[in-house]
């Protein structure tokens, strides 16, 4: 196989999530992907430098000692107007990427820790305490991520929350929902793993069981995380809208947030004021549809059958071409 065809030959940075999924993909799916990574991008962009691209701050209702104004059309001072409560919507609509993002880290990234150590330990040592996790798993299935969101947010700061008091709500609840399903794929994978001959080598000559199961176990039953963290991270952002529309959020002085925005906009639509509403709401389908082309192109790339026939169809189309001409 030639160094240009075999990907173990390939830098490391092109061997890496997603950088390795946009080298492989073709037509289509790779325009998916890369709007997915563009729109993910812009929201990253905005969320790290809010404080430099945003005109006001998130809470601040004057400039130069004088007031916005409630309900304020765009216009020059405030492209996307104000709202009910004085606010710059292009402000906290930046503003809000920022606490997107935070959720996501949070949350996620905790469910991809738990989930994953539960896996190993589930597979890999079997038995009863193999059944009792699965069990649990199963029955977290149940819970609605949103009315624990809700349950959560009453119990940590009794609905009104803080910045980070919203975003541990909101993350503890996403958290206990995503758990399962990082402990189901690691522990489906773990199971099928330590019975093969290289883990067995592993344990002959001593290896230790944590070093079992993670460096030997761990490294070949990550392949489909990435997937799953994209997916969840839409999700995360959905659950934490879905908690700042139902008043349950974070208070509009601690930080910005899209569903929040949403909620106080609800009454603005039968008088035509749109923008209040509008942009927030973009905002929030932006960011989701970003992260969703993003899961779903690598989820089709991960998947062999797919891929081969968008090759194939490639390749058919080459040969017609060297055929006619």
């Amino acid at each position: 196989m030639s160094a240009t065809t075999d990907p173990r030959r390939d830098p490391l940075l092109w061997r890496l999530p997603i950088l390795s999924h946009l080298k492989k993909s073709v037509g289509l799916q790779r325009g998916m992907l890369v709007a997915g990574l563009v729109m993910t991008l812009v929201v990253l962009v905005c969320a790290v430098f809010a404080p430099w691209i945003a005109p006001y701050g998130f809470s601040q209702m004057k400039a130069d000692g004088t007031a916005f104004g409630a309900q304020q059309p765009p216009s020059a001072e405030h492209p996307w107007g104000t709202t009910v409560g004085g606010y710059d919507v292009l402000s906290r609509t930046i503003w809000g990427a920022q606490t997107a993002v935070e959720v996501i880290i949070v949350a996620v990234v905790l469910s991809l820790f738990v989930g994953v150590f539960l896996g190993l330990l589930s597979g890999y040592a079997g038995g009863w305490l193999d059944r009792v996790l699965v069990v649990v798993a199963d029955a977290i299935y149940a819970l609605p991520s949103l009315l624990l969101a809700i349950v959560l947010a009453i119990t940590i700061s009794g609905g009104q929350s803080s910045r980070w008091g919203g975003i541990f709500a909101a993350a503890a609840s996403i958290t206990v929902v995503f758990i399962p399903q990082y402990f189901r794929v690691i522990r489906a994978e773990t199971t099928r793993l330590k019975g093969e001959a290289f883990v067995d080598a592993a344990r002959v000559i001593g290896t230790p069981t944590p070093r079992v199961m993670f460096r030997h176990i761990y490294r070949n039953a990550n392949r489909t995380l990435p997937l799953i963290f994209t997916l969840n991270s839409s999700e995360a952002i959905l659950t934490l809208a879905g908690l700042g529309f139902l008043g349950f959020g974070i208070e509009p002085t601690a930080a910005s947030e899209w569903g929040y925005d949403l909620n106080k906009a609800l009454s603005d639509t039968t008088s035509g004021i749109w923008w209040t509403g509008v942009f927030p709401g973009l905002a929030i389908v932006w960011t989701v549809l970003g992260v969703t082309l993003v899961g779903e192109s690598m989820n089709d790339l991960n998947d062999p059958r797919l891929r081969g026939r968008r090759r194939a169809k490639i390749r058919k189309k080459a040969t017609a071409g060297k055929d006619a001409a």
